[in-house]
């Protein structure tokens, strides 16, 4: 292997190394967005505040590095496969991350005595579910799982089921009209975390390379 081929490969492992890292930090912070959500702790929104803070300077050094590494080097094949995904992937990370900065940060609009038992249930469910499939989708990465998209879809069929039972329940007229507006934006902001999931593992598919010709 020549020097620059070990030069490159340790760019793609330093590139690798920094996605891992962003996907960590959305399956750790979705769960504290739900506890922040149904307990209204200014404590767990102040880290969720400095996680996002460190997500926004990350994913444009790891799209720097892509996009460098593209012009230098002139990747074909598996590498160009790799950096057009990471270029694609680490961008819908830092907008699912403003997914939970949303979730948590509606907490300040509403307190838990606000929301009937029935409503703290289904968002808790809400949030399981979406973060059980941020945890899949991390490791469909990490394994280049080409078939966790197909199994990702039910889950996101089950997130939309919640979400429909969600909304009829704020609308039955047993929570405040704008608790429910709040808890209305909440869920569609779960609904759309879950739908990315799928989509970055719908990439995955594409890296490991069985997925349409783009990405």
């Amino acid at each position: 292997m020549t020097e620059p081929r070990r030069e490159f490969e340790r760019s793609l492992e330093s590139i690798e190394a920094k996605v891992i890292e962003l996907f960590a930090m959305m399956a750790e912070d979705l769960p504290k967005a739900t506890e922040a959500l149904l307990s209204g702790s200014p404590e767990i929104l102040a880290q969720l505040a400095e996680r996002e803070s460190a997500i926004d300077a990350l994913y444009p050094q790891i799209e720097e590095l892509a996009a460098r590494e593209i012009l230098l080097q002139a990747p074909v094949a598996s590498d160009l496969r790799y950096l057009l995904t990471v270029l694609r992937v680490v961008p819908e990370i830092e907008r699912s991350h403003d997914l939970i900065m949303s979730i948590a940060s509606r907490a300040g609009h509403l307190v838990a005595q606000d929301l009937p038992g029935r409503v703290q249930g289904l968002v808790r469910l809400m949030g399981d579910r979406a973060t059980s499939m941020w945890r899949r989708a991390t490791d469909a990465w990490y394994q280049r799982d080409r078939e966790a998209a197909g199994r990702l879809v039910r889950s996101d069929e089950e997130i939309d089921d919640l979400y429909s039972s969600l909304v009829a329940e704020l609308a039955s007229g047993g929570v405040r009209i704008p608790v429910a507006m709040e808890m209305t934006l909440a869920a569609h902001s779960y609904e759309r975390l879950a739908a990315h999931a799928v989509n970055i593992c719908r990439r995955v598919t594409y890296l490991a390379g069985t997925g349409p010709s783009t990405p």
